[in-house]
């Protein structure tokens, strides 16, 4: 993600106008009925904490299970940060031996989708499964060697995983979400520990492929990852498809994400505005085409905006051009800058002085 990921964390990345990554695999779990969740947070944690504040957005709120946010912490037994993904689970290994719920849904927080984890763990059960794999069919024209590639027979049952090919064999490609039983969760990462292994793809998915019963769980509606600044630009671009909104913001269930209390955006006199999600907050000026312009931005007079997303609390000056690009949040864009995205996305990032970091 380059200079994206200076400021937040991934799964903190603004999507769609008004939501963060982490939203929708936080809604998914809520609309599952799923009330008890942990968050691992480690790499630049502060603004992803920050939108964490209070869990009553997601119905999380609730006497019994909740919403837990757990950080790296110095321990007796530990004083390392987290390792890779099974270290994570391992070093708050007391959440699961201190839960009762008999399975754990293990999922990332940089992906954009809706699914119904009942539907997930009936299916893990019908299966008899050890381990469910989450994955869906890619486009042929995608790269799939950026993500973990499966190959499974008639059964569904994997039968080779690989993690970042240089040649993918498959098209089918893991969304990094997980179903697995809570004890067996607690012996593999312990035996895992044991022999110094952090990885849970490499170190238990692909190394146990062979000895336990993973199957994997094909998803068919929409699904995206935003690992890469094209995938980010790309994913924040289909939601001016209205099939992708209509999907998204229209049918049950809903993605929730915190609520700031600011007035609808206003269009000044002058103002153009096409094929566009204008966020809460905004004031526009200028011209804006196939752009998403997130909150609390300001767009100064005879500005022309064209398929590039601006982030939060934004102020473009007058006579500003921005072009195939995204814009940092807290931004301030000279009057008359002249900014566009040649060979790909450009990210724009201007030093100034309305914020003393």
């Amino acid at each position: 993600m380059k200079e994206l990921s200076q400021k937040r964390a991934v799964c903190a990345m603004p999507i769609a106008g008004s939501y963060r990554s982490i939203d929708f695999a936080l809604s998914n779990m809520s609309n599952s009925r799923i009330q008890k969740v942990a968050v691992l947070t480690q790499y630049n944690a502060r603004s992803l904490n920050e939108h964490l504040s209070s869990s009553k957005w997601w119905d999380f709120g609730r006497k019994q299970g909740g919403l837990f946010v757990c950080t790296p912490e110095t321990t007796a037994e530990s004083n390392a940060w987290y390792r890779g993904t099974a270290d994570a689970i391992a070093q708050n290994l007391h959440f699961l031996k201190n839960s009762h719920e008999p399975y754990v849904v293990i999922a990332s927080g940089d992906g954009v989708y809706k699914i119904d984890f009942n539907k997930l763990l009936e299916y893990h059960i019908e299966k008899k499964a050890d381990i469910t794999v989450v994955c869906k069919d890619m486009p042929a024209e995608m790269d799939s060697g950026r993500f973990g590639v499966i190959k499974m027979n008639e059964e569904s049952r994997i039968e080779e995983f690989e993690e970042k090919p240089i040649v993918a064999k498959s098209s089918v490609v893991s969304c990094g979400i997980y179903v697995i039983r809570r004890r067996q969760l607690i012996e593999l990462i312990e035996k895992g520990m044991e022999e110094d292994r952090f990885d849970f793809v490499k170190d238990i998915l692909i190394r146990y492929k062979d000895m336990k019963r993973i199957f994997g769980y094909k998803m068919k509606e929409y699904w995206s990852n935003i690992s890469t600044v094209q995938d980010y630009y790309n994913t924040n671009m289909d939601f001016l498809k209205p099939e992708i909104r209509d999907y998204f913001f229209h049918q049950y269930p809903d993605i929730y994400s915190k609520v700031d209390d600011l007035p609808p955006a206003k269009y000044n006199v002058g103002a153009s505005v096409k094929n566009s999600l204008i966020s809460s907050g905004c004031i526009v000026n200028g011209t804006v085409e196939g752009s998403v312009i997130f909150k609390k931005t300001y767009i100064g007079n005879n500005c022309y905006i064209k398929n590039s997303i601006i982030l939060n609390d934004v102020y473009i000056g007058d006579n500003t051009h921005i072009e195939n690009c995204i814009v940092e949040s807290r931004d301030t864009i000279r009057a008359n800058s002249y900014h566009k995205g040649e060979d790909g996305i450009k990210i724009v990032i201007e030093h100034n002085d309305r914020y003393v970091m």
